[in-house]
């Protein structure tokens, strides 16, 4: 069941991390782009807050043993200490495989392949479509609200919630269009929905899309228009 601390999380725009050169700090054990997909920053939510400290400042950001414990007003040894037991709650909890490599591992044309048949069958309202790439234990979650589905839920959401509307409205316009994104170092959709009051297509969901092997095991909706824009998507369609 995941965490329903979960809601602090946010998108973070994959162009930001073309500020740096890509690549960690010597002492660094994460990437860049590893240490902000979904998984590894909804896995420092198992750590009290002394841990996710010296785990992003080591681990992350490379600082030194010494440096950390100068930062934070502590010792070498409890530097160590805590960095010893948050990577073992990290470990335990990361899957086997990183986004990053997963995505590696498809090749990017496999991966534009599959996103943009995820996004057809999106606007098509296609449940059968979208559900026959989901790995069998796929999960949707929304942050910041507390709501998820998985398995055989994924379904029953798409279907009575998600596609529970027409493709077209009376105009003939499609009710929902989609754009590709990127974001925490893995595919994203933005969503936009028709609305007669503005006359046009608005921003709903940014989805997150999450990889394993050619399934797609979890989409996360950050259910906040406001996102948009940082992702160099539209305010409106």
């Amino acid at each position: 069941m995941p965490l329903t601390e979960s809601i602090w999380i946010e998108p973070y725009p994959d162009e930001q991390l073309g500020l740096m050169d890509g690549r960690a700090a010597p002492e660094a054990r994460y990437e860049q782009r590893e240490s902000v997909e979904l998984a590894f920053v909804a896995a420092l939510q198992h750590l009290p807050a002394r841990q996710r400290a010296v785990l992003i400042l080591r681990e992350v950001l490379g600082y030194s043993a010494r440096e950390v414990a100068d930062t934070l007003e502590t010792s070498t040894p409890a530097v160590n200490s805590a960095l010893q037991r948050a990577r073992k709650t990290i470990d335990e909890t990361l899957p086997e495989r990183s986004q990053a490599q997963a995505l590696r591992t498809l090749g990017d044309e496999r991966v534009r392949q599959m996103v943009e048949g995820y996004m057809e069958a999106w606007e098509a309202g296609d449940v059968e479509a979208v559900t026959a790439m989901l790995a069998e234990d796929a999960a949707i979650t929304m942050p910041p609200m507390a709501s998820w589905f998985r398995g055989e839920g994924v379904e029953i959401f798409l279907r009575e919630w998600a596609f529970s509307g027409r493709v077209y409205d009376a105009e003939g316009r499609r009710n929902v269009r989609v754009l590709r994104a990127h974001a925490n170092g893995q595919p994203a959709i933005g969503t936009y929905s028709w609305s007669d009051e503005a006359g046009a297509h608005l921003p709903t969901v940014l989805q997150v899309l999450t990889f394993d092997g050619d399934r797609i095991t979890e989409i996360t909706g950050f259910v906040d228009p406001s996102v948009f824009p940082r992702f160099g998507l539209p305010e409106r369609l």
